[in-house]
């Protein structure tokens, strides 16, 4: 089996290496020139970004049996048209970086979807050379599921970057702060988070809430502090 990762971002790179320590037949491309492209490759992997996506389709013309996979949460299936007629869908849902390749991707949760059911055998079968978490799961549950990312995710990661704002300027490092966001993270895996919610807004310590507004100067980050501590409280009424 020969596959070709199109793609040379976070997604790509991580699944590049990913499919090479399996020993797979593997090859990654750009996405931008497709320079290189082979037109006798089994697999193509798109791993572009979604707004890139339906473009660099259209510009790979290979053998007709020839399966094509994308990796988005959020463009559907009918994104290839009859030109591929296999084709599906390679979801990995975690967070990506360049500049942190995972060494183990066994555990990641991969979406997938196809056509029919020849074809979800094969997608799944690709799936399993990198992982031994694989969900058939529909476009609807897929952008649910993008949705709740983003929030445990990318919002996550801001509220770190607002933390270290906040630190900006004191003798304390951010780095003081990562056995707190890794206990944080830890709970989640034996409780609820509605149950491992913690702090001012779930104690209903409006003294506290209200000293903490006083210590930000930024009129957005003072409304952002309130919506959360207003549904932090509203969720354990």
């Amino acid at each position: 089996m020969r596959i070709v990762i199109i793609g040379q971002g976070n997604v790509g790179t991580n699944l590049y290496e990913g499919f090479r320590r399996k020993g797979a037949d593997v090859e990654m491309i750009s996405s931008r020139t497709l320079e290189g492209l082979p037109d006798t490759a089994d697999i193509y992997v798109y791993a572009v970004r979604d707004n890139a996506l339906q473009e660099i389709i259209d510009r790979v013309h290979v053998q007709a049996r020839a399966f094509h996979l994308h990796t988005s949460g959020t463009i559907p299936i009918s994104v290839f048209g009859d030109d591929k007629p296999h084709a599906g869908i390679l979801y990995p849902f975690q967070s990506f970086s360049k500049s942190h390749i995972l060494d183990d991707l066994s555990q990641v949760p991969f979406l997938i979807e196809a056509r029919g059911i020849d074809d979800i055998a094969a997608v799944y079968s690709v799936a399993l050379i990198l992982s031994s978490c694989v969900i058939e799961a529909s476009q609807k549950d897929r952008e649910r599921l993008h949705l709740a990312g983003v929030f445990v995710n990318n919002f996550s990661n801001q509220m770190y970057s607002i933390a270290a704002d906040i630190l900006r300027g004191t003798a304390i490092p951010f780095q003081i702060l990562l056995p707190l966001i890794d206990e944080t993270a830890a709970k989640v895996h034996s409780l609820s988070p509605r149950d491992a919610q913690t702090g001012p807004a779930r104690r209903g310590d409006t003294r506290v809430m209200e000293h903490h507004l006083s210590l930000l100067n930024d009129d957005k980050l003072k409304q952002l502090y309130t919506l959360l501590s207003d549904r932090i409280q509203q969720q354990n009424q």
